[in-house]
């Protein structure tokens, strides 16, 4: 039950039945909104209705404000209505309205806020797409979960998602990889390697991949030569470290349904062609390449601008700042090519909407994305770019040190293996994507009001506690869900419980908004702030017992209340569960 979408039903209603000057559009009337009013002494629901149907109408904004009210009042559901402003319309509804809410988040379980937002539209989620040189460090560690957990939001919203991971395993850094990983397979057979030379790999990470290598070849890639054995060190290089990768984002409890290899769109098939091939006779099919010369940008010059004449995308036909190149000076295809073959994947395999979790660094990446898809596509797919800021780690307020194991970043593991999957998978969170976020090893394992993920738990855990309390006090009791929905809820009258119940209403709305904005975030911020309501309500119980959870005199109220401690634990557990962090019955 989404309380904001039915008083949006029955206000559009409310209108249609007015005796209007002129007859309104569907388009009309889809801008009406019912939101929570800003300040909750004007009333429980708000609406824009007279605001935005007045110009159309050629009605002065209060004057409809004063119609639309007075249908409203009709409402048998509706206790107040009264007029603000130049026009808005506040209502108070009746206590039956928050009572069958309340039936309804028992009733429906975690599915409750559950949505049909998406129609099962197909959606692509690609995120930390790490190149596979080395272990995730914590620049990959925000991408990642804020990339899993948009992920885990369009799916509870209605859509069919698919989660991938690119493998960035083409080109000169997968090079150095294996120069560096046959470095560590020299060390490994015995030889004294010295300082790793600059430009290569330093970290011990690479010590088992060249364990591994001397264990499987013994001398012989080594009699080979480098240059020969490289193709093999390779191949068991980039195996190592996509299960080095695997291993790091399931510690942190990230998942993906797709590993697609970037080398797959270079590989050639038995007639001589490639998916770079193919993407690129598709561009010219469409007129959306052509041979011809870039002027030299501004500034300092990218590497892969050439003073000559290649081909290039018709980029700036589709919002690009450049057109861009797609062939290299020695014949083999650029980076971005392989995007525009990846991207034309995406598509055929029927996505409608594609969305990257990129770093901060590669703003921009954003603008030649959205050209390829709406060049691709003809506009019926959306490409979507989400970038994550940069996260600086702090112990006790100091900055925190590099790790030796990595040789020069802080790894994901090293992050977690400190403070743990839940608080690294929250704090992430608690901030918008796009702003710096600062994170204290300390702070976050705090058992305080102060620490937002010990806080919201703590709030589950509360309920967890008061149900197993009910459970030994009143023996004997039906205290399963569907018992508990069926219950009077006419005893909850405080200004706590009305509180708690008003925001429990407001779950649907909030997974529709932050599923359509792509901003997990909102989800942990109503977390905290149900949490802070539930933990305020408690806190009062304690100085007036009246206020008790549980009440062995007076079952029917008891009932009504642990139906609404019941229902705040289950929009906590399915919030927690959205942003992949667990919802312990108790806290140790």
């Amino acid at each position: 039950m989404n309380i904001f979408a039915e008083f949006t039903t029955r206000v559009q209603a409310a209108v249609k039945a007015l005796d209007l000057p002129s007859p309104l559009s569907d388009q009309d009337l889809a801008r009406i909104t019912v939101e929570s009013p800003r300040d909750p002494a004007h009333g429980d629901l708000a609406t824009n209705a007279a605001m935005v149907l007045s110009k159309p109408l050629g009605m002065k904004p209060r004057d409809l404000a004063d119609q639309i009210s007075a249908a409203l009042a009709k409402d048998a559901e509706v206790a107040e209505v009264s007029v603000a402003g130049p026009g808005f319309i506040n209502l108070r509804v009746k206590p039956v309205v928050w009572q069958r809410i309340l039936g309804a988040v028992v009733s429906g379980g975690l599915d409750f806020g559950r949505s049909a937002l998406g129609g099962g539209a197909k959606v692509n989620v690609e995120y930390v797409s790490a190149n596979p040189t080395g272990p995730m460090h914590v620049g990959h560690t925000r991408g990642a979960v804020f990339g899993d957990a948009l992920a885990n939001l369009l799916a509870y919203a209605g859509y069919e998602v698919t989660r991938e991971y690119y493998i960035n395993d083409a080109g000169s850094q997968i090079d150095t990889l294996a120069r560096s990983a046959f470095l560590r397979y020299r060390e490994a057979l015995g030889e004294e390697i010295g300082e790793i030379p600059a430009g290569l790999y330093p970290g011990d990470y690479l010590k088992p991949v060249g364990e591994e290598l001397a264990k499987a070849h013994g001398k012989a890639l080594l009699e080979m030569g480098e240059e020969a054995a490289l193709p093999i060190v390779k191949e068991a290089a980039i195996s190592g470290m996509m299960e080095l990768i695997r291993g790091d984002l399931k510690l942190l409890n990230v998942h993906h349904d797709v590993f697609f290899s970037e080398r797959t769109l270079h590989e050639r098939n038995e007639g001589g062609e490639s998916p770079i091939d193919r993407m690129l006779d598709v561009l010219r099919g469409r007129d959306l390449v052509y041979e011809g010369t870039l002027p030299p940008p501004k500034g300092q010059l990218p590497e892969d601008w050439e003073d000559r004449e290649q081909t290039l995308f018709r980029a700036t036909g589709f919002g690009d700042d450049i057109d861009r190149p797609l062939k290299k000076s020695d014949g083999s295809y650029t980076y971005f090519a392989a995007d525009v073959a990846y991207f034309l994947s995406k598509y055929e395999r029927g996505f409608k909407e594609m969305v990257y979790v990129l770093g901060a660094d590669h703003g921009g990446y954003v603008k030649r994305l959205e050209a390829v898809g709406k060049a691709i596509s003809g506009g019926s797919s959306e490409v979507i770019v989400r970038l994550c800021q940069l996260v600086k780690l702090f112990r006790a307020g100091e900055p925190v040190r590099m790790s030796k194991r990595a040789g020069d970043f802080v790894t994901l593991r090293d992050v977690v293996e400190e403070v743990g999957r839940d608080p690294v998978r929250f704090m992430m969170l608690f901030r918008k994507n796009d702003a710096p976020l600062d994170f204290d090893f300390q702070k976050v394992t705090e058992q305080s009001k102060d620490n937002p993920v010990f806080y919201v738990q703590y709030g589950h855990a509360r309920c967890c506690s008061v149900l197993r309390q009910a459970a030994e006090e009143l023996k004997g009791q039906d205290l399963s869900d569907a018992a508990l929905a069926a219950v009077s809820y006419e005893g909850l009258s405080d200004s706590g419980e009305l509180e708690l119940i008003g925001k429990l209403a407001m779950w649907p709305k909030m997974v529709d908004a932050a599923a359509e904005a792509h901003e997990p975030h909102r989800i942990a911020f109503f977390l905290h702030d149900l949490a802070s309501s539930l933990h305020a309500h408690w806190n009062r119980g304690k100085e007036m017992p009246q206020l008790r959870f549980i009440n062995p005199e007076n079952t029917e109220l008891t009932l009504a209340r642990l139906a609404l401690v019941r229902a705040v634990s289950l929009v906590l557990a399915s919030g927690l569960a959205i942003l992949g962090v667990d919802a312990p019955q108790e806290m140790r």
